[in-house]
């Protein structure tokens, strides 16, 4: 599988991240297995949970992590997989909080049900506005130090706090976010859409993203089937006045290459500025197929103008 850098880590990983929320609850262990075993078959290796996936689905929190570290182990893999798993979501007793003792609490615990030593990549799932930045990224340092994280990013920020998180980290000699994984899809959502707790990439995330050289990992970003079933029509957050110009256009531009449109969306996102690699979750190994052959899928320069513009109202 093509290798694209992370952020400014100096580190490569792949170009399609595997999303592993259902593993382990809605997707038992037998056909988690099989789907983690495609992606790698595939050359993937960016695996991303988080020490909540998935409590809402009768579970208490830490299955996905659990059959990640069972697959790992199964597999003896560990060393060619990039792990990424995530903290400060609230689920069971655990509150929604970026403090200090919640972070390196929450970090032994995934440490132990994923079956690791080190966390390749650790975020911070949710903006806690409540606890100081420093705080938080120097709860982040102290386990970056003591090996058990490589690196750092953010989900679910604002622009604005990336930017105040970035001087924290320059200012006091802390890790900085390499990342940051946010909801974004190519259709775009309506003037005032929220989706708390989650953020998604509007167009200061994504200057931002331009600007510093910050990875954009997206999630949500087929919006369910949206692009290509019909009895799945986008909600109403996505209810603006270019969607049907841009569902056209991607479904036009998915005829002219002979591909489905979720393809496009992916080398849409793959092939533009800033970079971005996008999430897939799939319940079928024939869903994991389609979204992982969006690799081989070749936009022209004009082809990727038409769908950046679709919807575009004229200058003047």
């Amino acid at each position: 599988m093509k290798r694209v850098k992370l952020g400014n880590t100096g580190e490569s990983v792949s170009a399609i991240c595997l999303g592993t929320m259902m593993l382990g609850s809605c997707q038992d262990a037998e056909r988690s297995y099989e789907l983690m075993d495609h992606y790698a078959e595939a050359g993937g290796t960016f695996l991303d949970t988080a020490n909540i996936y998935a409590f809402w689905e009768g579970g208490s929190g830490g299955e996905s992590e659990t059959v990640i570290g069972s697959w790992m182990r199964d597999r003896r893999n560990r060393d060619k997989i990039f792990l990424a798993t995530k903290v400060g979501v609230g689920y069971g007793e655990i509150p929604m909080s970026l403090q200090r003792d919640i972070i390196e609490g929450e970090c032994e615990k995934s440490l132990k049900r994923l079956g690791v030593e080190t966390i390749d990549l650790y975020y911070a799932h949710i903006d806690d506005r409540h606890t100081p930045l420093e705080e938080t990224l120097g709860a982040f340092d102290r386990l970056v130090r003591s090996g058990k994280v490589r690196y750092v990013g953010a989900s679910n920020y604002a622009a604005w706090r990336m930017s105040e998180a970035r001087h924290t980290s320059a200012s006091k000699g802390l890790p900085e976010y390499c990342c940051i994984q946010q909801r974004h899809s190519y259709l775009r959502p309506v003037t005032g859409a929220s989706f708390p707790p989650q953020e998604y990439a509007n167009t200061e995330l994504l200057d931002y993203a331009r600007t510093f050289g910050t990875t954009i990992l997206a999630y949500s970003a087929l919006l369910g089937g949206t692009y290509t079933r019909d009895d799945r029509p986008y909600s109403r957050q996505y209810d603006g006045q270019d969607s049907e110009i841009r569902l056209r256009t991607i479904r036009k531009i998915a005829d002219e290459v002979g591909a489905t449109a979720n393809q496009v969306v992916f080398a849409w996102m793959m092939q533009g500025d800033p970079q971005i690699i996008p999430l897939t979750a799939a319940s079928t190994r024939e869903q994991l197929a389609e979204n992982l052959h969006s690799l081989t899928v070749t936009l022209s320069d004009e082809q990727m103008n038409r769908l950046t513009t679709a919807g575009d109202r004229p200058a003047g």
